[in-house]
């Protein structure tokens, strides 16, 4: 009974897909439960601006350019909420769980949709490793006696059976992810106003004039400033996560128009009102490269165990990271399936309503990553993520892309226009385009970062072959 029950809802699913585009923008039936309530849509939207990049990453960047770093998230956060609102007005027109792979295939053909959908599954795969490797890292600050693979294993295989549930709990989990979070900045935040406003707990030293007066607003230059985009720009990957929940919010078009346009405060409050205080509380010079300058700041203030409340924060959020990679990967795998560029079997349901082999391909392939990161860790891994740092950037165009056409169609009456349009499309669009060429660019003049177009060059050809085949081959054609 439960195959049969599989096999009826995918067929739905595969009828709709097979059509390209639903009448008038409706909701289309793809056979997910609408488990997702709004709620849990808006604390995933915020957990997807926020990474262990923020917590951690941001040291380095500090370091590096000092007070300039709070502009460039400023301007990345724009170039990031206009390709958010290019990818609601998609959404408002047709909602589907596909995303933007969806909206590749239908406005440039099955070529783009499949190099999409892989590169997008390889991202998140990548990501997953990544970060479930770094969470059991995190768990070793409480029993270093323990492997990091075994505590990495069984993060992995929770997270998975989580996943098999219900979508309701997924979201539940990424609820409470986002919430503790977001609570770690806010507390930050607010604990910086204390300091600076009444000089407790050492705050001396604390003013805002560290912004300016510690050798300037950029104290290496502007150039410098510019060089560090590309690594900003790639610390808001995940937030087009949002737009793979459409297929089981409810009421999906309300739901993800509310979570796309509050994108810009949250990160106006979390990235760049995190930075200003971060950089007032303590001059950037004296931030250390690798410890997390949350951390460092709890410390100053005598808040006790700053180093193990830190610890579990960034662990929340690389158990988030691979939470959603779980479920994102196994959305995007059905979804080629269904379109015929992956094995048929992933295209079924369970009885539960969830994407199950799709699911269990994509943590199968998490796993066997895992052991690469651990017998590779400086070689074979770096190429894998190299594939997820393209592929962040070739989503994004697309998604442009794809709302460009999108555009063109309504002028020409050819498609129904959506009430939920992007600001001054006319022009915002083409800047937005303008500002991720130039983080391309960034990426081929650094020897550093040059390496992701090669592996670049190497995936595509893959891509390549892969769509060749699955052109001829019958078993991998969705069925009529």
């Amino acid at each position: 009974m439960a195959r049969k029950r599989c096999t009826t809802m995918t067929t739905q699913a595969e009828q709709h897909h097979g059509s390209g585009q639903s009448a008038a923008g409706s909701t289309p039936k793809e056979g997910y439960q609408r488990g997702l309530s709004a709620r849990q849509v808006q604390m995933i939207a915020i957990g997807g601006a926020i990474g262990v990049g923020l917590f951690y990453g941001s040291s380095t960047g500090i370091a590096t350019i000092g007070p300039s770093l709070i502009a460039c998230y400023a301007v990345a956060g724009v170039v990031i909420f206009f390709i958010m609102r290019a990818l609601g007005e998609l959404l408002t027109y047709r909602p589907t769980s596909g995303s933007f792979a969806d909206y590749a295939r239908e406005f440039f053909g099955p070529f783009a949709g499949f190099t999409t959908g892989w590169s997008y599954w390889a991202a998140r795969v990548s990501a997953c490793m990544a970060e479930v490797t770094a969470a059991g890292h995190y768990i070793a600050y409480w029993w270093p006696s323990v492997p990091v693979w075994a505590t990495t294993a069984t993060a992995l295989a929770v997270l998975f059976v989580a996943n098999l549930v219900s979508v309701k709990l997924f979201g539940e989990l990424e609820f409470w992810f986002a919430s503790i979070k977001a609570v770690a900045i806010i507390a930050l935040i607010v604990i910086g106003i204390g300091v600076l406003t009444f000089g407790f707990s050492s705050g001396d030293t604390a003013s805002v004039r560290h912004l300016w007066a510690d050798g300037g607003f950029a104290p290496h230059g502007v150039w410098q400033s510019m060089l560090a985009m590309q690594g900003v720009v790639f610390a808001y990957l995940g937030v087009e996560l949002v737009g793979v929940t459409a297929g089981e919010a409810e009421n999906p078009k309300q739901t993800l128009r509310k979570a796309i346009n509050t994108l810009l405060v949250r990160i106006g409050i979390f990235y760049v009102g995190a930075l200003i205080v971060l950089l007032s509380v303590s001059s950037w010079t004296e931030y250390t490269p690798g410890a997390s300058p949350f951390g460092q700041v709890f410390a100053k203030v005598g808040i006790p165990g700053a180093a193990g409340i830190m610890n579990f924060v960034v662990l929340t959020a690389a158990l988030s990271s691979c939470n959603s990679g779980i479920y994102s990967t196994g959305r995007m795998l059905r979804g080629l399936a269904v379109n015929g560029e992956a094995p048929g079997a992933r295209r079924m349901l369970s009885g539960r309503q969830l994407p199950l082999p799709a699911m269990v391909l994509s943590t199968l392939v998490m796993g066997i990553g895992l052991i690469v990161n651990v017998v590779f860790p400086d070689k074979a891994f770096v190429y894998i993520t190299s594939v997820g740092t393209y592929a962040g950037l070739w989503s994004w165009f697309m998604i442009l892309a794809a709302h460009l056409r999108y555009r063109a169609k309504v002028r020409a009456g050819l498609l129904p226009a959506a009430d939920f349009r992007v600001p001054g499309a006319l022009v915002t669009k083409w800047i937005v385009i303008a500002v991720l060429i130039f983080v391309v660019v960034l990426i081929a003049m650094d020897a550093d970062t040059r390496l992701v177009w090669y592996v670049w060059a190497v995936w595509f050809a893959l891509l390549s072959a892969g769509y060749w085949i699955s052109r001829r081959t019958p078993l991998l054609q969705p069925e009529a």
